[in-house]
């Protein structure tokens, strides 16, 4: 059941309005999700370094403050966090078939931190109840793992953020799962093309907001839809914090300066940019129960540019 609509105002917008219904969507055919049975949390063993918020419930404003600029000390470790994440990420995606259910990833990515010594992130942060994040054609983000097993056709967003050595490091990408159509591939296909045109605006001096404007710019062209209420943000010490990235056209004051390390994650979707949650208070579904796809890589900000930390080996 539905809980609550989210809509966005004109000044999130950049000014301009949308009225929706004067474009024709072609959403193809999926498999529509409704939330299954959720299994109990996992134990992360004593040894493992675990964040304030696992012994705390945090608040959403937790992180909030001036923006982490790394030395080259937390530079590297900020590299080896998420060079573990998308390791970890790209198993994870390997794993995920035709009959797996979506507990069965998340046990998997959780086994797979601890055995690297770091704590699966996502877990107990503000309440969540999982090790990862795993967004099934409808679902747009935040989908918590259940007993419901992947189906021939169907998309699913794995999203793994690890703790390691003090310091976050998140990613994500959106995988095909058996004989996918027309429309879902292109929509995976656009939506990791986008991610890689957003990178390119990134380097030293750049104003925090040409981010977005580069995802509209793609979104128009491809005609798909920005789903404006997720963002992207700062990531280090804390897993979300300050900047905050913006994947529409906006003005959001700042710049990139070296050091600097945050999130880029942009969500696609073949419909409309309106989104639900559901009463589980986490899972965003797409009103229309269109398909959304979204891929997502940590970027450092250099002196001559930026770097992907999110690169698997």
């Amino acid at each position: 059941m539905k809980l609550f609509k989210l809509y966005y105002n004109t000044w999130l917008l950049g000014g301009h309005r949308t009225f929706f219904g004067r474009r024709k969507y072609d959403l193809g055919s999926c498999n529509l999700v409704e939330p299954g049975n959720v299994s109990p949390e996992r134990t992360v063993p004593k040894h493992i370094i675990k964040p304030s918020y696992y012994f705390a419930r945090n608040s959403p404003s937790s992180g909030n403050g001036p923006i982490e600029i790394k030395s080259d000390t937390q530079v590297e470790e900020m590299r080896k966090s998420c060079k573990l994440a998308a390791n970890i990420l790209k198993r994870a995606c390997s794993f995920a078939k035709v009959g797996v259910s979506t507990d069965e990833i998340d046990e998997f990515v959780h086994n797979e931190a601890i055995d690297a010594n770091a704590y699966p992130s996502p877990l107990r942060y503000l309440g969540f109840p999982k090790s990862v994040c795993t967004s099934v054609n409808n679902v747009a983000c935040h989908g918590i793992p259940d007993d419901r097993k992947l189906m021939d056709g169907d998309i699913v967003n794995i999203d793994i953020t690890v703790f390691y050595n003090g310091y976050h490091g998140d990613c994500s990408r959106t995988v095909l799962v058996g004989n996918v159509d027309d429309r879902g591939r292109y929509l995976v296909d656009s939506t990791e093309a986008c991610l890689a045109e957003a990178i390119l605006c990134c380097g030293p001096g750049q104003p925090l907001y040409i981010i977005g404007k580069s995802i509209a710019r793609f979104a128009k062209r491809k005609k798909l839809t920005v789903m404006p209420a997720f963002l992207g943000h700062g990531i280090g010490s804390y897993f979300h914090g300050p900047p905050d990235i913006y994947h529409f056209d906006n003005d959001y004051p700042g710049v990139m300066r070296p050091g600097m390390t945050f999130t880029v994650e942009p969500i696609l979707t073949l419909g409309t940019m309106e989104a639900e949650i559901l009463e589980d208070d986490w899972t965003a579904v797409s009103a229309d129960n269109a398909r959304s796809a979204q891929f997502e890589h940590t970027i450092l900000i250099t002196n001559d540019g930026c770097e992907v930390l999110t690169i698997p080996d």
